[in-house]
Protein backbone atom coordinates (compact mmCIF):
# COMPACT_ATOMS: atom_id res chain seq x y z
CA UNK A 1 0.00 0.00 0.00
CA UNK A 2 1.49 3.23 -0.92
CA UNK A 3 1.66 6.03 1.92
CA UNK A 4 0.07 9.18 1.84
CA UNK A 5 3.03 11.49 1.62
CA UNK A 6 4.27 9.34 -1.22
CA UNK A 7 0.60 9.67 -3.47
CA UNK A 8 0.73 13.37 -2.37
CA UNK A 9 4.49 13.78 -4.01
CA UNK A 10 3.47 11.49 -7.22
CA UNK A 11 0.62 13.57 -7.55
CA UNK A 12 2.49 17.02 -7.10
CA UNK A 13 4.91 15.64 -9.51
CA UNK A 14 2.20 14.69 -12.20
CA UNK A 15 0.69 18.13 -11.82
CA UNK A 16 3.96 19.77 -12.23
CA UNK A 17 4.74 18.15 -15.60
CA UNK A 18 1.44 18.26 -16.96
CA UNK A 19 1.20 22.26 -16.02
CA UNK A 20 2.41 23.60 -19.40
CA UNK A 21 -0.31 21.80 -21.42
CA UNK A 22 -3.27 21.90 -18.72
CA UNK A 23 -6.05 24.68 -18.91
CA UNK A 24 -9.29 25.89 -20.11
CA UNK A 25 -9.69 24.72 -24.13
CA UNK A 26 -12.22 26.04 -26.22
CA UNK A 27 -13.23 23.43 -28.75
CA UNK A 28 -14.07 24.58 -32.48
CA UNK A 29 -16.27 21.96 -33.99
CA UNK A 30 -15.15 23.12 -37.66
CA UNK A 31 -13.22 20.67 -39.36
CA UNK A 32 -10.08 22.06 -39.13
CA UNK A 33 -7.94 21.47 -36.55
CA UNK A 34 -8.58 24.57 -34.25
CA UNK A 35 -7.81 25.22 -29.99
CA UNK A 36 -6.98 28.09 -28.40
CA UNK A 37 -4.83 28.02 -25.61
CA UNK A 38 -3.87 30.23 -22.75
CA UNK A 39 -0.37 30.48 -22.14
CA UNK A 40 1.66 28.71 -19.48
CA UNK A 41 4.39 31.10 -17.35
CA UNK A 42 7.74 29.49 -17.59
CA UNK A 43 8.13 28.21 -14.31
CA UNK A 44 4.78 27.37 -13.08
CA UNK A 45 3.86 27.66 -9.78
CA UNK A 46 2.19 24.86 -8.35
CA UNK A 47 0.09 24.19 -5.35
CA UNK A 48 -1.35 20.90 -4.06
CA UNK A 49 -5.03 20.36 -4.39
CA UNK A 50 -6.85 20.40 -1.71
CA UNK A 51 -8.48 16.56 -2.69
CA UNK A 52 -6.41 14.82 -5.26
CA UNK A 53 -7.02 15.23 -8.73
CA UNK A 54 -4.95 13.08 -11.32
CA UNK A 55 -4.74 15.06 -14.93
CA UNK A 56 -5.91 12.72 -17.95
CA UNK A 57 -2.61 11.83 -19.05
CA UNK A 58 -1.39 8.66 -19.72
CA UNK A 59 0.92 7.10 -22.58
CA UNK A 60 -2.27 5.50 -24.03
CA UNK A 61 -3.48 9.37 -24.84
CA UNK A 62 -0.21 10.99 -25.46
CA UNK A 63 2.14 10.85 -28.27
CA UNK A 64 5.83 12.46 -28.84
CA UNK A 65 6.83 15.17 -30.90
CA UNK A 66 9.42 17.48 -31.45
CA UNK A 67 9.28 21.18 -30.85
CA UNK A 68 12.22 23.53 -31.88
CA UNK A 69 13.85 26.52 -29.26
CA UNK A 70 16.70 28.49 -29.61
CA UNK A 71 20.17 27.95 -28.59
CA UNK A 72 21.43 30.39 -25.81
CA UNK A 73 23.28 32.40 -29.15
CA UNK A 74 20.07 32.65 -30.84
CA UNK A 75 21.70 31.36 -33.59
CA UNK A 76 20.04 27.49 -34.23
CA UNK A 77 17.12 25.78 -33.52
CA UNK A 78 17.20 23.47 -31.09
CA UNK A 79 14.84 20.14 -31.39
CA UNK A 80 13.56 18.86 -27.85
CA UNK A 81 10.88 15.18 -27.62
CA UNK A 82 8.14 16.16 -25.77
CA UNK A 83 5.08 14.40 -24.60
CA UNK A 84 1.64 16.29 -25.84
CA UNK A 85 -2.15 14.98 -26.10
CA UNK A 86 -2.57 12.72 -29.28
CA UNK A 87 -6.10 14.41 -29.23
CA UNK A 88 -4.85 18.02 -28.99
CA UNK A 89 -1.38 17.77 -30.48
CA UNK A 90 -0.34 20.79 -32.72
CA UNK A 91 -2.60 23.12 -30.73
CA UNK A 92 -0.38 21.58 -27.44
CA UNK A 93 3.09 21.81 -29.56
CA UNK A 94 2.53 25.25 -30.05
CA UNK A 95 1.81 25.96 -26.58
CA UNK A 96 5.41 24.39 -25.79
CA UNK A 97 7.33 26.33 -28.63
CA UNK A 98 5.78 29.82 -27.41
CA UNK A 99 6.81 28.93 -23.57
CA UNK A 100 10.13 29.71 -24.67
CA UNK A 101 9.90 32.72 -26.42
CA UNK A 102 7.53 34.62 -23.21
CA UNK A 103 9.43 37.49 -22.05
CA UNK A 104 8.01 39.92 -19.14
CA UNK A 105 7.48 42.73 -21.18
CA UNK A 106 5.83 40.78 -24.15
CA UNK A 107 2.66 38.77 -23.35
CA UNK A 108 0.85 36.61 -25.22
CA UNK A 109 -2.33 35.57 -23.89
CA UNK A 110 -3.12 32.87 -26.06
CA UNK A 111 -3.55 31.60 -29.30
CA UNK A 112 -5.86 29.62 -32.16
CA UNK A 113 -4.34 27.22 -34.54
CA UNK A 114 -6.18 25.99 -37.82
CA UNK A 115 -4.68 23.53 -39.87
CA UNK A 116 -5.83 23.75 -43.82
CA UNK A 117 -5.08 20.07 -44.81
CA UNK A 118 -5.93 20.80 -48.58
CA UNK A 119 -3.13 23.37 -48.77
CA UNK A 120 -1.24 22.30 -46.02
CA UNK A 121 -1.49 24.98 -44.12
CA UNK A 122 -1.42 26.09 -40.65
CA UNK A 123 -2.33 29.54 -39.19
CA UNK A 124 -1.21 30.54 -35.82
CA UNK A 125 -3.38 33.25 -34.64
CA UNK A 126 -1.73 34.99 -31.61
CA UNK A 127 -3.24 36.76 -28.99
CA UNK A 128 -1.28 39.85 -27.65
CA UNK A 129 -2.23 40.51 -23.59
CA UNK A 130 -3.58 43.88 -23.31
CA UNK A 131 -1.23 44.23 -20.49
CA UNK A 132 1.96 43.88 -22.69
CA UNK A 133 4.13 46.16 -22.84
CA UNK A 134 5.26 45.57 -25.91
CA UNK A 135 3.96 44.64 -29.25
CA UNK A 136 5.29 42.36 -32.38
CA UNK A 137 6.74 45.47 -34.20
CA UNK A 138 9.50 45.69 -31.44
CA UNK A 139 10.74 42.39 -31.32
CA UNK A 140 14.87 41.82 -31.61
CA UNK A 141 15.65 39.79 -34.41
CA UNK A 142 16.38 37.46 -31.67
CA UNK A 143 12.91 37.31 -30.39
CA UNK A 144 11.33 37.07 -33.91
CA UNK A 145 13.41 34.27 -34.26
CA UNK A 146 12.50 32.21 -31.08
CA UNK A 147 8.73 33.12 -31.24
CA UNK A 148 8.24 32.57 -35.39
CA UNK A 149 11.19 30.50 -36.34
CA UNK A 150 10.79 28.04 -33.64
CA UNK A 151 6.84 27.74 -34.41
CA UNK A 152 7.15 27.34 -38.16
CA UNK A 153 10.11 25.02 -37.41
CA UNK A 154 7.79 22.34 -35.15
CA UNK A 155 5.03 22.64 -37.29
CA UNK A 156 6.87 21.60 -40.48
CA UNK A 157 9.26 19.56 -39.14
CA UNK A 158 6.48 17.05 -37.78
CA UNK A 159 5.69 14.91 -40.88
CA UNK A 160 2.98 13.67 -39.51
CA UNK A 161 1.01 16.92 -39.81
CA UNK A 162 1.52 17.56 -43.16
CA UNK A 163 2.51 21.27 -42.94
CA UNK A 164 4.21 22.58 -45.27
CA UNK A 165 3.80 26.32 -44.89
CA UNK A 166 2.71 28.83 -41.80
CA UNK A 167 1.29 32.15 -41.51
CA UNK A 168 0.99 34.07 -38.45
CA UNK A 169 -2.07 36.62 -37.40
CA UNK A 170 -2.92 38.63 -34.59
CA UNK A 171 -6.64 38.49 -34.17
CA UNK A 172 -6.84 37.67 -37.82
CA UNK A 173 -5.16 40.34 -39.55
CA UNK A 174 -1.63 38.83 -41.09
CA UNK A 175 1.52 39.90 -39.07
CA UNK A 176 4.08 41.73 -40.79
CA UNK A 177 7.38 42.73 -39.77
Amino acid sequence: MISSKVLAGLLLGTLVLGTASCGSRVADNSPTLSQTEPLASPTPTVSPPASPVIPNRTAANTVTVTVYKPDSQCEELVPEQVRVSQTNAIADAVGKTIEYGNTKDFDLSGYRVNVDPSSQVATVDLRLSPDSQRQFVSLSSCERFALFGSLQKTLTSNSQWQIQEVRFTQQGEEIVF
